[in-house]
């Protein structure tokens, strides 16, 4: 009894490993657009979190400082899309489990 649980278990932590490296490719393969100033800058972002757009309205160059806070507040916004995106694919794969990844 027990020598067939474990087979079946092994099974399912198999399953799980596959099903855990699809999601990672899958998030790899994300883009998130994150905003601020009401879409004056748009950045967007990979799974990996690298940027891959940078958007800029002209009307915004005029005031250095509160450029610079308006990236980072769409930087911040675009990483945070990713996070969540990857946090449920991931969940929905591990059961809910907070596994390391």
């Amino acid at each position: 009894m027990f020598k067939g649980g474990m087979a079946s278990m092994m099974q399912k932590a198999q399953k799980m490993q596959s099903d855990i490296k699809l999601a990672q490719d899958e998030i790899k393969l994300l883009s998130c657009t994150g905003e601020s100033a009401s879409g004056g800058i748009k950045i967007t972002i990979n799974g990996q979190h690298q940027t891959t757009a940078v958007e800029i309205d002209k009307g915004l160059l005029n005031d250095k400082e509160m450029l610079e806070d308006l990236i980072m507040m769409a930087i911040n916004d675009a990483s945070s899309q990713v996070n969540r995106i990857s946090e449920e694919k991931m969940k929905g794969v591990t059961g809910g489990l907070n596994l390391p990844f």
